[in-house]
């Protein structure tokens, strides 16, 4: 760090609601290890933007909270890791992964509809193409249609009747405390998150051994694995993070023949074209330590299923 050891980690976030509470929450756990620590505000091209994501490009909201962490204008940074692109950086270092926080999808509607009770042409709003194919293969004949902004202005575009739903990470809603305006959780089988969804990449520059080594004790080893998994099944089908990728893993509990309890890592995927006439499903299950490799097993296997074609359609 170019600060003193007594001077505070600069955290740098993006300045939404959302990210910075995100931040804080690094900020303090900093703070709670020994370290003062402070948020840095840093603007993403994300931010002045109002077009989709899958418009303006993968790690539109990253790119400049990676350049103020290589510029010095920041000691660490905090990322929604499902915004991070696959390929590594080597000269900076995700020193942790903190435990996950609920990875699912929600919807939040007008009076209180769940989505098989909202009826055909019902409009419903969401900003990831993975969210509007896999919506449009469940065949509710919605209509879906592109969302941008912060978290309180897509709510309100329900509040204000302009949409008659939205579909969000519920972990987004859980950490400005508004969980309670979810409608719907979806289960997996339903809609199957981003990869890395509702976990934190945080970052510093690799050569900050103290910092390394400070962030360390944040992460979560289990989290680590699972987005791991699905990240490695986003890098082998080399689809960017606004792909119509699903993927979700956990660590679980099973039971060899000597009634022995050990973890396994449990991993599903699932890639949808985009105008949701298909969607190609798979699962592993296999050894925590190998959760990379599992992610590339199972990628493998959805490429052999068609999976390639749909990744790469316009």
């Amino acid at each position: 760090m170019s600060e003193s050891n007594n001077g505070p980690v600069r955290v740098g976030t993006r300045g939404s609601l959302l990210a910075t509470t995100q931040a804080q929450t690094i900020a303090d756990a900093i703070t709670a290890a020994g370290r003062p620590a402070e948020l840095v505000i840093i603007k993403t091209a994300g931010d002045e933007s109002a077009a989709p994501v899958a418009e303006i490009g993968v790690g539109v909201f990253t790119t400049a909270i990676r350049t103020a962490l290589r510029e010095d204008r920041c000691d660490v940074a905090v990322h929604s890791f499902k915004d991070l692109p696959t390929a590594p950086e080597e000269d900076l270092v995700i020193a942790a992964i903190p435990p996950r926080e609920d990875p699912r999808d929600a919807l939040v509607s007008r009076d209180g509809l769940v989505l098989g009770a909202l009826p055909p042409g019902a409009t419903i709003g969401t900003s990831a193409p993975r969210r509007a194919a896999q919506l449009r293969a469940l065949g509710l004949g919605l209509e879906i249609r592109p969302l941008r902004g912060n978290l309180d202005s897509r709510l309100g575009k329900v509040a204000s009747g302009e949409l008659d739903a939205v579909v969000v990470a519920r972990a987004g809603l859980v950490r400005i405390g508004r969980a309670d305006e979810v409608t719907e959780a979806f289960d997996p089988v339903v809609l199957l998150p981003a990869p890395a969804q509702g976990a934190l990449a945080v970052e510093c520059r690799s050569d900050d051994a103290e910092l390394v080594r400070i962030l360390a004790e944040l992460d979560d080893a289990s989290t680590r694995a699972a987005v791991d998994a699905e990240r490695a099944v986003l890098a082998a089908l080399e689809a960017g993070c606004t792909a119509p990728v699903g993927a979700i893993a956990e660590v679980v509990e099973s039971i060899d023949e000597d009634g022995r309890i050990f973890a396994e890592l449990s991993l599903r995927a699932a890639v949808a074209a985009e105008d949701g006439s298909d969607v190609i499903r798979a699962s592993v299950v296999g050894p925590v330590d190998r959760a990379e490799q599992l992610g590339k097993d199972l990628a493998a296997e959805l490429l052999e299923l068609g999976a390639g074609e749909l990744v790469n359609s316009p």
